[in-house]
């Protein structure tokens, strides 16, 4: 550290004085030039004044007196000397130094005489340095012969070495100054952050918890990248720490709780060198244009915590939408890059839709189409035979981009997400029949009878009979799926086995119920909860009592129905009257879409019909939030609520429900559930309710008011028990399990559907 410190000081002593010396010289130059070009004009100014009496001098025949009496006169003006020259240039008469006059160069001379123009130079002979100034002299018209003066200019080198002088003194300074305060900046910037970030290593090697890392690393923003990559391995080395001391738990426990480390342990040991290749609409990450500054930001999506363990535990790969502002930008040339930004370990490969694919395949064959058929929630479906075949292209671009991605792998684990790539699994199997294809449908499949209503439902069940291994949320999806094979297709279905058969391959059919990232643990909260009114203080509001729905502004969520409950709350029991608020967060989805455009315009009109009826000047009983709020924001207004209000008119499981239990970690809480949800079939601690009843659900938050502290903590007890046993990585585990476990055939002979080629590109 000594050798360090003196190596710095004589670089920085070297470097300093080399940059001072050359500054020094060229303000050195440039001060010579600027006093050099005043003696000029002043030497010219003074022959203009002497030449008209010099000339008439020459004339006359009396040049030496003049010349003598014009030296007298401007010798207290530091003049060196004058003299007069004829037309060959010999010396006509002069007065000064006759040494200097005997030497001067001819060239200033000739020019003057040669061109009649005006001539100068500067002249050094031993310690004397003067300017030369040479003027044409003129009689009768015509050129007479040329004066000179000679000016004094050692005051101009006396003023470079005074400058000289005080620049080294002034850099000698400098150098002192520069020297001290970078060993300042050296011991309290540079120093002191990589002791903190020493002694944090070294408390991680030896076990011990660091203190106060974060107040620690405050300091180090001229290190940050170093910081960063420092507490991440710190956060790493914890977490792998924990997670081993938590595994050995609980094997001694006999327990099988699943974390994101113990899944992406059993991928690892499960599926070998095989890669999985992951294929959904939504992106895990996406690039963004916020002010002017690019940013690489999450998506609020469950997919996402559950599988990007497995993806990083395998390094495979995730193809999806790129729908991102910048995403475009931040690619390859094969549209790929490796993700998490700060820790790369997986590939996500982007696909581009044009604006027209979006609203076909997306907007109208997707969510006019299969959404509202599915949900049954009394929105008519729309299908237009345009979208159909945007569907189909679309579904044909991400399998050609997936099967691109899988060149080269042996096996791999094809995993599909959702209705939206209904049609993906046969197109992959047919042309990786090695391949093993899964795939999850996140949303309710109805009755054979509601399903027939699509006009192209034999298409899309084979598609989905492509695949090994079809999943649902719940045992009565699993049951309407095989429903509708046996009455539109020619398949074999097993209800025993839950399996259908078709061309010789078998698709098994296995509800697994999604949930949320709880493991049990506490999350880590660096600032305690905001209060109930803290959150309310933004809005102008106060309460006693607090309830809370989160939902997208969808018309299968139940939420006018659940105003109206809360509506008939306050008017059978007007004791809530300022002292109940019901918060509802509604992000805007697919507002494109005139359905949903009509029920945002309905739901707005319901909160103001209410809020109008019944509020105060500092209280409302609906609070309505319009935007997407984070999953932090979301999770303050759980832990505030006393209850959440889940009234689904149809849901595939709800995610929300299990949101907010595992939010409530004080264990108290109500969750007033719809029976029409996945949920409802898991959580029955809830009390669950029929949505289109609004008396019911008025009753039931009613009685979650009114629930004494013993019953509440039971059944939030119970429930949270429940998602922490079956939380998304327990769900991730088994469909992916299960799939590696089934046993693979060959596929047979071609039926006539397939045997149609998939599409054709709409016309425009």
């Amino acid at each position: 550290m000594h050798f360090f410190r003196i190596r710095l000081i004589l670089a920085l002593v070297v470097g300093v004085t080399l940059v001072s010396v050359a500054s020094t010289y060229i303000e050195v130059l440039a001060h010579t030039y600027v006093l050099r070009q005043e003696l000029k004009r002043r030497t010219a100014w003074q022959s203009k004044s002497l030449q008209i009496a010099m000339e008439k001098s020459l004339a006359a025949g009396q040049a030496a007196d003049t010349v003598a009496e014009a030296v007298r006169l401007r010798a207290q003006n530091e003049a060196l000397g004058l003299a007069v020259y004829d037309l060959q240039g010999k010396l006509v008469t002069a007065a000064g130094p006759a040494g200097i006059f005997g030497t001067l160069p001819r060239g200033p001379m000739d020019k003057a005489l040669q061109q009649g123009a005006d001539s100068s130079i500067f002249g050094q002979q031993d310690n004397q340095q003067w300017l030369e100034e040479v003027t044409p002299l003129y009689a009768d018209g015509r050129m007479a012969g040329a004066m000179v003066i000679l000016e004094d200019a050692n005051a101009i080198h006396a003023e470079g070495v005074v400058l000289w002088w005080h620049s080294f003194w002034h850099t000698a300074a400098f150098v002192l100054l520069i020297v001290c305060v970078t060993l300042s900046m050296v011991r309290w910037f540079l120093m002191r952050p990589m002791m903190v970030v020493t002694d944090r290593l070294r408390r991680l090697r030896m076990g011990q918890p660091a203190e106060d890392a974060d107040d620690n690393l405050e300091g180090m923003s001229l290190f940050a990248p170093l910081a960063r990559e420092v507490e991440s391995m710190a956060e790493s080395l914890i977490l792998a720490r924990a997670a081993a001391e938590s595994e050995a738990r609980l094997r001694d426990a006999g327990e099988h709780q699943w974390t994101a480390e113990r899944l992406a342990a059993n991928i690892r040991e499960r599926f070998g060198s095989s890669r999985i290749f992951l294929l959904s609409n939504r992106e895990p990450y996406m690039h963004v244009l916020q002010g002017k500054e690019t940013v690489c930001m999450v998506p609020p999506s469950g997919l996402v915590t559950a599988l990007e363990p497995v993806l990083r535990a395998c390094d495979g790969v995730w193809v999806a939408h790129g729908s991102g502002s910048e995403d475009a930008l931040n690619v390859d040339k094969f549209d790929r890059l490796r993700v998490p930004p700060d820790d790369p370990r997986y590939t996500l490969r982007r696909v581009w839709l044009s604006k027209e694919e979006e609203a076909g395949y997306y907007d109208g064959f997707a969510n006019e189409g299969l959404w509202p058929l599915c949900h049954i929630a009394h929105t008519r479906p729309i299908f237009r035979a345009s979208d159909w075949e945007w569907y189909q292209r679309v579904n044909e671009k991400f399998a050609a981009a997936l099967l691109e991605e899988m060149e080269g792998s042996a096996h791999p684990i094809v995993f599909v997400q959702d209705y939206h790539f209904a049609l993906v699994p046969r197109l992959i199997k047919a042309a990786r029949p090695d391949a093993r294809v899964a795939i999850f449908w996140h949303i309710p499949w109805p009755n054979a009878e509601a399903f027939g209503i699509c006009p192209w439902q034999a298409r899309l069940l084979d598609g989905l009979l492509g695949a090994d291994l079809i999943g649902f949320h719940i045992p009565l999806h699993c049951n309407n799926f095989l429903s509708t094979v046996d009455r539109v297709l020619e398949a074999r279905t097993d209800r025993e086995h839950m399996t259908a058969r078709r061309d010789g391959h078998t698709s098994a059919v296995r509800p697994y119920p999604v949930s949320v990232a709880f493991d049990g643990s506490k999350p880590e909260r660096k600032t305690p909860a905001p209060s109930r009114d803290e959150l309310l203080k933004e809005f102008g509001l106060r309460c006693e009592t607090l309830i809370v729905g989160v939902d997208r502004m969808d018309y299968t969520k139940g939420i006018i129905e659940r105003l109206m409950a809360v509506e008939k709350l306050i008017e059978e029991h007007p004791y809530y009257l300022e002292r109940l608020t019901m918060v509802q967060i509604a992000a805007p989805s697919r507002s494109r879409i005139p359905s949903y455009i009509e029920l945002n315009r309905k739901v707005k009109e319901t909160v103001e019909r209410i809020n109008q009826r019944y509020q105060t000047a500092q209280w409302k009983p609906i609070l309505l939030i319009e935007r997407q709020c984070s999953h932090a924001e979301v999770d303050l207004w759980y832990r505030a609520a006393s209850v959440c209000l889940v009234t689904s008119l149809h849901d595939g499981m709800n995610l929300v429900a299990k949101e907010y239990v595992a939010a409530h970690d004080d264990e108290d809480g109500v969750l007033v559930l719809s029976k029409f949800t996945g949920a409802a079939t898991e959580l029955l601690d809830a009390l669950i309710v029929n949505p289109y009843d609004i008396e019911g659900v008025a009753e039931a938050i009613h009685q979650a008011l009114e629930m004494d502290l013993d019953e509440r903590r039971k059944r939030m007890q119970r429930m949270r028990h429940h998602v922490m046993d079956h939380n998304i990585y327990r769900w991730a585990a088994s469909i992916l399990g299960d799939l590696r476990e089934l046993r693979m055939e060959s596929s047979g002979t071609t039926d006539p559907i397939h045997a149609q080629p998939l599409s054709s590109a709409p016309t425009e």
